[in-house]
């Protein structure tokens, strides 16, 4: 089963190199596709430098402009998507999120449709954020599960791991969230459908 990273980045040179190289060092067959959206920093050329050094594992799309996280992510899934892979995980650029917890959300996708790499069940957290961050991040899961009944810990994480069948069964492409609110829209059209959703 072919897996995917999507990472979608906008000046991210400061961290590219580094995440990258954790997620093709997490497992030799995950391939890596960067969606830029012209970053000015110049992410863009360096993710390019990785492709032609990893010809194979590392795909780049550049995009037109500063077009917004969603709208990078569905673009990315679509990609996988239409190349036929299985698993499709997306993930930020900027170190928030582990590569070496990849194998084991592969691991959880076995029983699950969509998983979630959670900060707020055990084991989880995060590091070097202030407390207002937190308390923010928090108190957003927190109202939406009041306000959908998800049981899900982390609706708002963009660490997770997409099934192929399930990103037709809840239409992501026609998905209407902006944002980080995108986050919280596949999870619910995921549980709301009767799919199943682990977090690790």
């Amino acid at each position: 089963m072919r897996v995917l990273v999507v990472m979608p980045t906008y000046n991210e040179k400061e961290n590219l190199a580094e995440i990258s190289k954790e997620v093709l060092a997490a497992d030799s067959t995950f391939d890596l596709l960067i969606v830029d959206d012209s970053s000015p920093d110049g992410t863009g050329e360096i993710a390019d430098g990785y492709a032609h050094r990893y010809q194979g594992r590392v795909i780049v799309i550049h995009r037109s402009g500063k077009l917004g996280y969603a709208s990078a992510v569905r673009r990315g899934l679509r990609a996988g998507y239409d190349s036929g892979c299985g698993v499709l995980i997306t993930m930020d650029c900027d170190q928030s999120h582990d590569p070496a917890t990849i194998p084991s959300m592969l691991s959880a996708i076995e029983q699950a449709d969509l998983v979630i790499g959670s900060r707020y069940i055990a084991g989880g957290g995060v590091v070097n954020w202030p407390w207002y961050r937190i308390v923010l991040s928090r108190a957003g899961g927190g109202f939406a599960r009041l306000v959908t009944g998800m049981p899900i810990r982390d609706p708002t994480s963009g660490f997770r791991a997409f099934r192929r069948e399930l990103l037709d069964a809840i239409n992501v492409w026609q998905t209407k969230a902006r944002g980080y609110a995108f986050l919280l829209e596949t999870a619910f059209k995921t549980w709301i459908s009767g799919w199943k959703v682990a977090e690790v």
